[in-house]
C-alpha cells in the first residue's frame, strides 16, 4: 500500500508514473491489468452539458462615487445577480451569473463564459440608483473571476427516449426529440468519468485539485441532489486560467446551456483502487428514461455508445451541396460548422447533430444504437464529448509530470 504523501512526493520528484484513463483501460482490455506497484496515478475527465455551472465575478462599471451600488445588471444580454456584497461608492459590482441564464434562444451564460475567457468584448449594462450605465469591457478587465458548479461531472447519467407520438422540446435534445422510441440522446464519458473510477469516492473528497476547463481548482464537496447511486462534484477554479475550447454555450430545442470540462488525478494506493480503475464501459449501466414521464423504460450500458462507435465525426467538404441557408449550421449546438463543408474544432462537441442534418453528408459518424428492455434507438445526439475529456486527461497527465499539478 502506498499513502497520498509518497505519491505527492514521487510528483515532486518527477518519478511517479502517470497513465490517463485511456492507457489504462487498453492495458486492462490487453490482460495487463498494472498492479498498485506499478502505477502512481490516474487522470480521469469528462466533458458534458452541465447546466449546473455558475460564475461569480466583480465587474467594472464606472469610476468610483458616482453610484452607491448597482441594482441591476446584464452581461451581453445576460442577467447578472447583483450582490451580496454591495461595493458601495467603489463604481463596481459583484455579481454571480448563472450558466442557463438566457439572453436569447442562441445566447446564454455558457456564451457568455466562453466570450469573457476568449478576452472578447463584453457589453455591460447597469441600473443604479434610476440611472443606466452602458460600458463595453474585455474578458481581461474582470479583476475576478470565479467558476463554480452546483452540481457536476455526475458518476455519469442516463440515455433519454419519447415515448409519446409527438415530438418534444428538452434540454436533452437539440432539435426536438422525436416519439415512438424512434432516437435517443446520451450523456456520460463512461469508464473515463471520474467517479466512475472512484465510486467509493476515497479520493475524490472536499479540497482535492481538480482542473476545471483546464483551470487548477478544488472540489467543494459532494454536490446538489448527489446520492450514493448517483454521486456529484460541486468544484470552483479560477477563470483566468481556463481554456475556451472546453467549455462554452451549447443550444438545445429549449434554449441555451453550459458545456463544462472537469479533470481529475486519482492516486493509485492499493489494489482497491485498481479494482475501481479496471471498470470499462461495458460495465457501466446506463439507465434509459422517458424524456416526459421521467420513468425508467430499461437499462443499456456504456459499451454501446463509446465501444465499436465513432467519437468524432468525419469531415468531407466534396459532398457540401452548397445549400442557400446550411441545415447543419443552422442546428450546430456550438457555431462549429463553417460554409462549405467545413468545422472548427476548437467549437465541435462530436454531439452528431451535424451527421443528421446535413442533406449532402458531409458529415459522417456512426454513433451507435442502445438496446433496452427489448427495445432498440439509434443515438441521435451525444451530450458529452469523450474526445474532448480524453485531450484533458492528457493535459492533466503532462501537469503531472512537469510536477505542476498535486493530489492536495
Amino acid at each position: 500500500m502506498k499513502s497520498i504523501s509518497e505519491i505527492n512526493e514521487k510528483i515532486k520528484k518527477g518519478c511517479a508514473t502517470v497513465l490517463t484513463a485511456e492507457e489504462f483501460k487498453t492495458l486492462v482490455r490487453e490482460g495487463n491489468t498494472p498492479s498498485f506497484n506499478d502505477v502512481d496515478v490516474v487522470t480521469c475527465a469528462t466533458c458534458a452539458v452541465m447546466s449546473g455551472t455558475y460564475a461569480q465575478m466583480t465587474i467594472p462599471v464606472e469610476k468610483p462615487g458616482l453610484f452607491r451600488r448597482v441594482q441591476k445588471m446584464t452581461l451581453n444580454g445576460v442577467s447578472a445577480f447583483c450582490g451580496p456584497c454591495p461595493n458601495e461608492g467603489l463604481g463596481t459590482a459583484d455579481v454571480i451569473v448563472y450558466a442557463t441564464e438566457k439572453a436569447s434562444k442562441t445566447y446564454g451564460g455558457g456564451h457568455l463564459f466562453r466570450d469573457i475567457v476568449e478576452g472578447n468584448e463584453i457589453e455591460v449594462i447597469a441600473e443604479a440608483e434610476g440611472k443606466t450605465y452602458e460600458k463595453t469591457i474585455f474578458g481581461d478587465e474582470i479583476e475576478s473571476a470565479r467558476m463554480l458548479t452546483t452540481r457536476s461531472a455526475f458518476k455519469n447519467y442516463s440515455a433519454f427516449v419519447n415515448e409519446s407520438k409527438e415530438p418534444f422540446d428538452t434540454i436533452f435534445s437539440v432539435l426536438p426529440l422525436k416519439g415512438g422510441l424512434s432516437e435517443a440522446t446520451v450523456s456520460g464519458c463512461g469508464e473515463i468519468n471520474p467517479l466512475q473510477n472512484d465510486h467509493d469516492m476515497r479520493y475524490l473528497k472536499s479540497g482535492a485539485k481538480i482542473l476545471l476547463n483546464g483551470s487548477i481548482g478544488r472540489i467543494i464537496g459532494q454536490g446538489t441532489r448527489s446520492s450514493l447511486k448517483k454521486p456529484n462534484l460541486s468544484v470552483y477554479a479560477d477563470m483566468s486560467d481556463m481554456m475556451p475550447e472546453f467549455m462554452g454555450g451549447f443550444v438545445t430545442s429549449k434554449g441555451p446551456e453550459c458545456i463544462t470540462t472537469i479533470a481529475t488525478a486519482l492516486p493509485v494506493t492499493d489494489e482497491r483502487a485498481i479494482e475501481c480503475l479496471s471498470v470499462l464501459d461495458s460495465d457501466i449501466i446506463l439507465p434509459v428514461e422517458d424524456v416526459i414521464k421521467r420513468s425508467h423504460k430499461g437499462d443499456s450500458d456504456y459499451g454501446q455508445i463509446w465501444q465499436g462507435t465513432d467519437i468524432k465525426p468525419e469531415v468531407n467538404p466534396m459532398n457540401c451541396l452548397f445549400c442557400g441557408e446550411c441545415p447543419a449550421g443552422l442546428s450546430c449546438p456550438t457555431r462549429a460548422i463553417m460554409p462549405g463543408g467545413g468545422i472548427i474544432s476548437s467549437r465541435c462537441v462530436s454531439c452528431g447533430t451535424c451527421v443528421f442534418t446535413c442533406p449532402g453528408e458531409v458529415y459522417t459518424m456512426n454513433m451507435g444504437n442502445i438496446e433496452y428492455n427489448g427495445n432498440s434507438s439509434p443515438v441521435k445526439l451525444r451530450q458529452s464529448d469523450k474526445s474532448r475529456a480524453n485531450e484533458m486527461t492528457e493535459i492533466l497527465k503532462d501537469m503531472i509530470e512537469k510536477g505542476d499539478f498535486t493530489y492536495f
